[in-house]
């Protein structure tokens, strides 16, 4: 297979992916109408009478991505590479080179092809201690299948855009964002391994890129990237501040003011726990954060808000809330005012290949876990830079409690 990046444009079909359970589909139609700035309308004769049809230009090295992957014609596994050197990438080590663009192979394999005269520069065999220059032309044979493909999860999530750069997904509850700790099979990045290779003929060759997270309990809209050069340009966007988020939180107790903004600092807790975030005084290293919110509506007990944070800080919307005195609803960590909950230890499992299982949490509502749904993601896209904005309704155990509470408030008047 060969795949040539420079001055190259790809027709890509895009559609909305379906919702699990018949869920009417989560970007909405002016969402929609924001992603159709970057495509054009192009007959099609089947059913439906017109597609969308991706006309972004791929940019020079933008890597191996779903919508260039095609099976190689002569070997079981042998696809050919030509990658253009980016400017950003100017001078570094031809395997340092190599591992960006192929993130599921380790640079030791890389340098074993270097070392058998797979990989040539402007067509001549490089060397291994020889660095890439801005515009060059690099040429690789890959040989061997890659060695440190995630392990996939045969699940699903949903899946609101694609296209060959970046995917959009609505993360459900329970869910890790990467693998960590105990959890090191069933997370997003699994799941998402599992697609990718289901949809390329060549499996591993394609991450998933995972930018920015969410907590475990936390669901909600993610962006994954899945070229080198997305993740690269995603991540300074985070980074920069140039990503626009909003989350819906229910909180214990009644929120007084109707908007406001959460401005303490945030570091370490001073618990030994080191998953635990303080505003206290006590806290370790704290860093600026702030947090913007509205009320939205207000029950006999409980407060639904739109929080949107400026500062990415670790658990920052749970522990704002908390240290202003509101926790969120089913909250495992943070009680009001600074106060933290003793350690609920995961249950043990008789298969030992199995993950720990949490015990829910106990609320007196439908949701059994916190309640916090990103429901807003805003950002630039990573190679044309069209503002791009995607929603997500209420999924069903959140969705669930604010009808319950409702449904109280109508029955005590």
């Amino acid at each position: 297979m060969h795949l040539r990046c420079k001055n190259t444009q790809v027709t890509r079909t895009l559609t909305p992916s379906p919702s699990p359970g018949g869920r009417q589909d989560s970007l909405g139609n002016a969402a929609f109408g924001k992603i159709m700035k970057c495509v054009s309308h192009s007959h099609d004769s089947s059913p439906g009478g017109h597609r969308l049809v991706s006309t972004i230009p791929v940019p020079a090295s933008s890597g191996p991505c779903l919508a260039t992957l095609s099976p190689p014609s002569d070997s079981p596994f042998e696809p050919v590479f030509e990658l253009v050197v980016e400017d950003f990438l100017q001078g570094v080590r031809i395997d340092s080179f190599l591992t960006r663009h192929f993130r599921n192979y380790s640079a030791w394999r890389l340098m074993r092809m270097v070392r058998a005269g797979l990989v040539q520069i402007e067509e001549t065999r490089v060397t291994e201690e020889q660095r890439v220059t801005a515009g060059q032309t690099v040429r690789v044979r890959l040989i061997e299948p890659p060695d440190r493909v995630l392990e996939s999860a045969p699940e699903e999530v949903p899946i609101l855009y694609e296209d060959p750069w970046m995917l959009i997904v609505d993360k459900p509850a329970g869910l890790t964002a990467h693998p960590t700790g105990e959890y090191q099979v069933n997370s997003l990045a699994n799941v998402l391994q599992h697609t990718i290779d289901s949809r390329t003929p060549l499996k591993g060759l394609v991450r998933p890129g995972i930018v920015h997270r969410l907590d475990r309990q936390t669901s909600g809209l993610m962006v994954v990237a899945l070229t080198h050069l997305a993740h690269r340009n995603l991540s300074m966007g985070f980074e920069a501040g140039r990503v626009s988020k909003s989350y819906l939180a229910l909180t214990e107790g009644i929120v007084a003011a109707n908007s406001g903004g959460l401005k303490f600092p945030i570091g370490r807790a001073a618990t030994g726990r080191h998953v635990l975030m303080s505003c206290r005084g006590d806290a370790i290293d704290p860093r600026p954060s702030t947090t913007n919110y509205d009320v939205l509506e207000r029950f006999a007990e409980h407060t639904l808000v739109r929080a949107t944070p400026l500062t990415g800080r670790n658990h920052q919307i749970r522990v704002h809330f908390a240290h202003l005195g509101h926790p969120l609803v089913g909250d495992e960590f943070y009680m009001a005012h600074g106060r933290f909950h003793p350690f609920r230890p995961p249950r043990e499992n008789d298969d030992e290949d199995e993950e720990p299982e949490v015990p829910p949490i106990e609320t007196g509502l439908p949701i059994r876990r916190h309640a916090l749904h990103a429901c807003r993601l805003a950002f630039a896209h990573p190679l044309t830079g069209i503002w791009m904005e995607f929603h997500s309704p209420l999924p069903e155990d959140f969705a669930a409690s604010v009808a319950e509470l409702r449904r109280r408030q109508a029955g005590a008047t």
